[in-house]
């Protein structure tokens, strides 16, 4: 509004003077007076009229020139506005462009924030479980001496029978810590490979706009690689566990066999005979309930008495172990 207020200003005054010369011009006219009869007019005068009109027209033309430099003025500050407008623009146009770059770079700080905060997290779980390990293993072997101690009060064969079980139980612990083992330096190659990417990418980022849609898909790949390697860990780590468990089963189980082999009454009947024997048991050993599923008679009730006599049978403080083994099937062999 202040730049057409600065235009209207000096159009108004050139306007008003013409206007005002017309007027003057208008009222010096007598158009009452009747024509008189032609007179030699006199030079003086025809002097004097032409050079009012002369005044008149240089007025004129002093206006014109006056409204011509107005216009040439509000032409050039017209053209400085514009080009102040675009220099302001640009300007804007820069900072925007900057504000946008460095919105990018904090989104990618708070991504890679985010990733390392990740990557500390799983540490951390893996350090509680391997600890938890630890403590485990520990229980365990404590265990294993008590039942050393216990199983020396048993017959010769009963001891070789038991060292073979041990055996067999330290091969099955050792296959566990290798897969174990292998399976985390598994994760660790990929978890390195993951960071490297990770690396890189944030390099590339300081590229060319012209590389973000590479950049992009190369971010959704090692997402998804990590993705991966992390299933491929937790499908490592549950296959690892499903057996350890399975052999912390068999181990009981040739516990609880070797118990009810202490307690069980023979003769020479039974020499090369079995009984199937279906045992149920609490959280703490307690025999529940036992039922015969075949076999020779007499094995069978030899078993039931042996079971029945022992009580409690040997089951794994573990709930997972326990749930595993609270319902077993058992095949009683007579030994002489």
């Amino acid at each position: 509004m202040a730049d057409k207020s600065d235009v209207t200003l000096p159009l108004s005054i050139s306007a008003g003077i013409h206007i005002g010369v017309i007027i003057i011009l208008a009222l010096g006219i007598d158009f009452s007076h009747k024509p008189e009869p032609m007179q030699q007019v006199s030079a003086p005068a025809v002097k004097a009229v032409m050079v009012d009109q002369q005044k008149v027209a240089n007025q004129v033309e002093k206006l014109k020139q006056e409204k011509r430099d107005a216009e040439r003025r509000e032409q050039e500050r017209q053209a400085e506005l514009e080009r102040k407008a675009q220099e302001a623009k640009q300007a804007r146009e820069r900072e925007q462009a900057q504000i946008k770059k460095l919105e990018q770079e904090r989104k990618q700080q708070e991504i890679e924030t985010q990733k390392a905060n990740e990557a500390a997290k799983l540490a951390q779980v893996k350090q509680q479980q391997e600890k938890e390990k630890a403590v485990k293993a520990e229980a365990d072997r404590k265990l294993k001496e008590q039942e050393r101690k216990v199983a020396e009060d048993a017959a010769q064969k009963a001891a070789e029978k038991r060292k073979v079980e041990e055996a067999a139980a330290a091969k099955a612990e050792t296959d566990r810590k290798q897969k174990e083992a292998e399976a985390k330096a598994k994760a660790d190659k990929a978890k390195a490979d993951a960071e490297a990417k990770a690396k890189a990418e944030a390099k590339a980022k300081a590229d060319a706009k012209a590389k973000a849609d590479a950049e992009a898909k190369a971010r959704a790949q090692q997402e998804q690689e990590m993705a991966d390697a992390l299933a491929a860990e937790q499908a490592a780590l549950s296959q690892t566990m499903n057996k350890q468990m399975q052999s912390e089963v068999g181990k009981y189980q040739a516990m609880i066999k070797s118990t009810i082999q202490r307690n069980l009454v023979v003769d020479e009947s039974m020499r090369g005979k079995t009984c199937t024997v279906s045992v149920r048991l609490a959280n703490d050993g307690f025999v529940i309930s036992s039922q015969t599923k075949g076999g020779d008679p007499n094995v069978c009730r030899a078993a039931k008495a042996a079971i029945l006599k022992a009580g409690k049978l040997p089951v794994s403080p573990d709930p997972a172990v326990y749930n595993l083994m609270k319902e077993i099937n058992l095949i009683v062999e007579p030994t002489f």
